[in-house]
């Protein structure tokens, strides 16, 4: 089959577990043998090789409120403009509506597959004859409501419970449009099959976004290894919480590494905590710490970052909140919440014995999950 596949940002170096979550779709449906065809914009600065007919650049964006320099003030302009959401500004174009038509017009697609809900006013520009499929990486409204919640500057309070109600309701003008609303975790499912009119909302257990395989452990090069995008609101809270709550309580001669965009004011500001950046490989990043520590507090959806560490097949430490949508882990997570438990738990991990059988057994979790995915994905374009 043809497929379309609409998304906001095209997955390239400074990724995110978003982009992942996309790309891993958008791989099972080639891997099942369906011909993709994938739009959406280049993260401003960014580049990779592509292939012209299966990869179709709108433009370039900036997309992160804390970068975008004027941009930000224009997006907020033009969401009180038109109704859109904030968060929907950001890929709102003309140009994008164009391509949208111009692809749709001149390829014979079996569906189209409408990647966040952000997307949803591109609806207009696809005929009531192309079925549509609609990826919900979390039920955005429920974040910009915690926000809201946790806020007490009546302007911010105002803004975030505008984002929330705007948001709602494109989310569900989407679930409406929809033939199947593809979710990953059973939270979002079951609130999507709960909204009248909506067709099927299916649950996907999301893989590991690496593909790469370890078939020997890695030796370990430090102790605690914590990563994610901190200009992301959901993981600046976790980090902080993680050096104000579970730091202190830690032995001060554990290496620290901290590896992702976005927390560069960490530098210097610890002695046993080094700032890595970017680094070229992620999963060798995690692969090569005694632990990885993920201190989630909020959010939603799946993490990407912690079906990532898991098939690293080193040690975890993570919060009830970094393992949402993820069933039945590998004995090399351990769950912990609160700070001194938190960090005891990382003390431990870090003084415990290598073991083979747990090694393998995060592998064989990670190859498990991956061809579940995969026979998933077929089974529901098949309903189609």
């Amino acid at each position: 089959m043809k497929v379309l596949f609409i998304t906001t940002i095209l997955l390239s170096r400074n990724r995110n577990g978003g982009e992942v979550a996309s790309q891993c779709f958008i791989d099972a449906l080639r891997h099942n043998g369906h011909q993709v065809t994938v739009t959406g914009y280049l993260r401003k600065g960014d580049a990779f090789e592509h292939n012209p007919q299966e990869v179709l650049i709108v433009d370039q964006r900036y997309t992160e409120t804390s970068k975008s320099k004027f941009y930000s003030f224009l997006w907020f302009v033009l969401s009180l403009l038109t109704g859109l959401p904030y968060s929907s500004t950001k890929y709102y174009s003309r140009a994008y509506i164009q391509l949208v038509k111009k692809l749709l017009a001149s390829r014979a697609f079996d569906f189209v597959v409408i990647d966040h809900a952000q997307l949803s006013w591109l609806i207009r520009s696809i005929g009531k004859e192309h079925k549509i499929i609609t990826i919900a990486h979390n039920i955005e409204y429920e974040i910009y409501q915690e926000i809201f919640q946790n806020s007490s500057h009546p302007i911010s309070r105002w803004i975030y419970q505008r984002e929330a109600n705007l948001i709602q309701q494109h989310e569900k003008r989407l679930a409406l449009a929809a033939k199947q609303i593809w979710t990953l975790t059973d939270h979002d499912a079951k609130y999507f099959s709960n909204l009248q009119n909506v067709d099927i909302a299916k649950v996907f257990a999301l893989p590991p976004g690496s593909e790469k395989l370890k078939d020997e452990p890695v030796g370990k090069t430090f102790d605690i290894a914590l990563l994610g995008s901190w200009a992301w609101k959901a993981n600046q809270e976790a980090l902080e919480w993680f050096l104000k709550a579970v730091y202190p309580l830690l032995p001060s001669d554990l290496s620290i590494y901290v590896a992702g965009k976005g927390a560069d004011w960490l530098i210097g500001k610890y002695s046993n905590v080094q700032y890595k950046g970017v680094v070229p490989d992620a999963q060798e990043f995690m692969a090569k710490a005694k632990v990885v520590a993920i201190p989630t507090l909020s959010g939603g959806g799946i993490q990407i970052k912690t079906l990532d560490a898991i098939a690293s097949s080193s040690l975890i430490v993570a919060t009830p909140v970094a393992l949402r949508g993820i069933s039945n882990p590998p004995q090399t997570v351990q769950l912990a919440e609160q700070p001194e438990e938190f960090a005891n738990s990382l003390v431990s991990a870090t003084m415990s014995k290598f073991s083979q059988q747990a090694f393998y057994e995060a592998r064989d979790w990670h190859l498990t999950r991956r061809s579940k995915f995969l026979t998933d994905i077929d089974s529901a374009i098949n309903q189609l």
